[in-house]
Order: structure tokens, then sequence, then C-alpha cells
């Protein structure tokens, strides 16, 4: 009866988990991989030279990748009910979990591009490509393998994030720990809430390991 118990309650909290996850990476890789093109673009010595704009993004990243998470979290909550309507649950947590995510990703993709062969960049402009033809033809083919493992790495922070999240009462496997293991003492709730994460992360780290060398292999 109790092991039906704990999978009564932990499989909801792990889709609760998934989906804040899931979400909040969508929305920082939306934001994030244009951002971080537009700082490699911009800087100086960069195909589209704008100092003036490529110090403001770079400001706005820094001041953004600065901030704990949970100071983060308390900070916009006026933002966050704007957007969702609410400030608790797995919906609102999406918000600052997107925030907090997508400066990380522009950066990554930003080091990630930088990275690709300065000439392969000068072949293409010999060649008449314009700049957006570099992007999608050159920097970001070239750069995928990268990128993916930077985004890998943005998934296993947002677990993190959204575990630390929960335990605030946000939901997902953080909130499940807190609230059965922690202040109901189940130890053994909290301790499978560890252990889904920990599989969680390690699940997530092989898949993108596959896919980063099958896309590295396939240039080859």
């Amino acid at each position: 009866m109790a092991n039906f118990l704990s999978l009564d309650l932990l499989i909801p909290a792990l889709l609760e988990t998934l989906i804040m996850v899931f979400l909040s990476t969508l929305v920082s890789v939306i934001l994030g991989l244009p951002l971080g093109v537009l700082l490699l673009l911009t800087e100086r010595g960069g195909i589209w030279e704008k100092p003036k704009i490529n110090s403001v993004l770079g400001t706005i990243v820094n001041i953004l990748r600065s901030f704990p998470f949970l100071i983060l979290m308390i900070a916009i909550i006026p933002f966050t009910r704007l957007i969702v309507g609410t400030t608790t649950g797995t919906a609102a947590i999406i918000v600052p979990l997107s925030i907090s995510a997508f400066p990380f990703v522009a950066r990554v993709v930003e080091s990630s591009l930088r990275e690709v062969s300065s000439g392969l960049i000068e072949a293409a402009q010999s060649m008449g490509a314009n700049t957006m033809q570099i992007i999608t033809k050159v920097l970001i083919p070239e750069a995928l393998p990268s990128i993916i493992s930077g985004i890998t790495l943005t998934i296993i922070n947002l677990i993190g994030y959204s575990a630390m999240a929960g335990a605030i009462g946000a939901g997902g496997l953080g909130d499940l720990a807190m609230r059965y293991g922690y202040y109901r003492y189940e130890l053994k709730i909290m301790i499978l809430s560890v252990v889904v994460i920990i599989l969680l992360v390690q699940i997530i780290q092989v898949i993108g390991n596959k896919i980063s060398i099958s896309i590295n292999n396939k240039r080859k």
C-alpha cells in the first residue's frame, strides 16, 4: 500500500517537473539563441559590428545571470502574476525559470559560435553570402554540437532550479520532497524524489551527449 502511495505521489510530481523544465527550456532557447547570435555579430570586429548595442545586451545578460535564482523568483513576482495570472504552482515557476536560463543559453550560443573558424566565414563572404546566410548556413550548423551540449547543461541546471522552486511550493519533485519527505517525516519519499532527480539528470546528460556526438559525426 505504501509503495502504491509513493507512486501516486511521485508520478504527478515527476510530470510537473518535466513540464516545468521542458517549457522553460523551450522559452530560454527561443530567447537565448537569437540573443547569443546577436552578441557575436555586434561585437567589435563582428560581421555586424555595433559596439553600443553589444554593450547594452551584454550588460543585461550579465545582470540577469548574476541573480541567485531564489532572489530572482521573488523579485519578478509582479511580472509573473502579469504573465500567468498567479505566482504559485507549475505555470508560475516557468517564468522565473525561463528568465534565469535564457541569458545562460545566450552566452553558451555566443561562445559556441565564436569557435567556428573565421576561414569558413570569410569563405562564405567571398562567395557572396549575406549575414543571414552566414548565420543559418555556416555559424549555427558548425556550432550545433557545442550548442546542444550547452542546452543539455541548461536543462540540467533547470532541473536543479525546479527542485529548489518546488521546495517553496512550486510543485514538482522538490515540492514532493519537502511536503512529504521533510514536513511529514516520510524519509522514503524524500529519498525517492532525490533518486528520481539524479536519474533524470543522468538520462538528460546521456541523451544530450549522444545527440551532440551524432551531429558531430555526420559533419565529418
